[in-house]
């Protein structure tokens, strides 16, 4: 069984109500890690503002509250924080949903020691490449404004953190534009902010539910669902990195207005096709011209950027960002309402026809 890697123990914040289970982590994790222990919300609140702790194990059932709240509040306060969500048979689907918006993993009780070991070491790893990552990036900031050194910027960030190659890579063709670089994009993404990365999944698929019902052919399929996925790729430019994102309401609306623009130059260095462009410039304008950077109407505004601009929306009705979620059918209720204004209004009709198929029955408790 491997142990903890060869570096300064790691502290694990143990957030665990029932003694056995309790005991049983600190017994096997005591002799490679920096342990705290904690039982319930308040404490383990605590223990984040007085430990530099690295991994927490969190079970989802609290004497004080309900374990998804603490996972949210715990990625507000630490950016760099990642959670392994430990807990009975009865929360399997909350424990999905918590991977589903940021946890390393889960597993059930009881649980495996060999896998609990695997997969804690497998986060820290991780968590390193992406402490790193934030360290390049934020050594990054205001380089990428000008072409010739963004340009610089993504060479040394193929060279130092793209994955290595496998020994036997599949053959890529041509128009696969960029799949060299989806890993990176993702760990950019979530080095900025967790959230990110689990908003752009998201996002990504509420819009490929039109690339069928809009006919759209092989290359606008392929634009769609890239675009959709980097859609807030300009996040990763903006200095955020000395606090909780999106610390203020003003700081929340300046990163608003400037990372379209700033996502889609960013990116003009890797080739990425103007079709992929538009939709990172343009998926927040809105269709009666109120919008930005560029305050387009109607269908001025790229297709596939409307598109993006609606699933983009209705993921964040659905999902906790700032305000309390809302229902599936209160949020499409809410997306009709802003039809003809906001959103173009056929697109709305038909996501409204298939959004269904995805989304859960049950409202969506996140802060992403």
């Amino acid at each position: 069984m491997r142990m903890a890697l060869d570096h300064p123990k790691p502290t694990i914040l143990i957030v665990e109500d029932e003694e056995g289970p309790r005991n049983a982590l600190k017994i096997i994790l005591r002799p490679f890690y920096e342990l705290a222990i904690t039982s319930n919300r308040h404490e383990a609140l605590q223990a984040l503002l007085t430990h530099p702790v690295d991994l927490v194990t969190l079970d989802l059932k609290l004497p004080d509250g309900y374990g998804l709240d603490l996972f949210h509040a715990i990625k507000r306060a630490r950016r760099g924080v990642e959670i392994v969500v430990i807990t009975g048979y009865g929360t399997l689907k909350s424990s999905q949903e918590a991977v589903r918006h940021g946890a390393a993993g889960y597993l059930l009780k009881p649980f495996n020691v060999a896998e609990l070991i695997a997969l804690i070491n497998h986060t820290l790893e991780r968590k390193r490449r992406l402490d790193d990552l934030r360290g390049f990036l934020r050594s990054a900031q205001g380089l990428w404004m000008d072409a010739r050194t963004a340009a610089g910027v993504w060479t040394q960030l193929r060279n130092r953190f793209s994955p290595p190659a496998p020994a036997h890579p599949a053959p890529v063709s041509s128009d696969q534009c960029a799949a060299d670089d989806l890993t990176l994009f993702s760990d950019l993404l979530e080095a900025s902010d967790h959230a990110l990365l689990a908003h752009a999944r998201r996002v990504r698929d509420y819009a490929s539910l039109l690339a069928a019902p809009l006919n759209l052919g092989p290359d606008d399929r392929r634009a769609l669902t890239l675009g959709s996925f980097l859609h807030d790729i300009g996040y990763v430019a903006m200095d955020r990195w000395d606090g909780a994102p999106q610390d203020t309401c003003e700081e929340s609306d300046r990163a608003d207005d400037l990372h379209p623009a700033l996502g889609a130059h960013m990116l003009k260095p890797l080739e990425i096709p103007e079709s992929v462009l538009g939709i990172i410039a343009h998926h927040h304008e809105r269709y009666d011209g109120a919008g930005h950077p560029d305050g387009l109407t109607g269908d001025r505004i790229p297709l596939l950027a409307r598109i993006v601009g609606i699933a983009e929306t209705f993921d964040h009705l659905t999902v906790q960002h700032g305000h309390p979620a809302v229902p599936f059918a209160e949020a499409c209720e809410q997306l009709g309402t802003l039809s003809g204004t906001a959103l173009d209004p056929a697109l709305v009709e038909l996501f409204l026809a298939h959004v269904g198929q995805l989304h859960p029955a049950r409202t969506i408790s996140a802060n992403v």
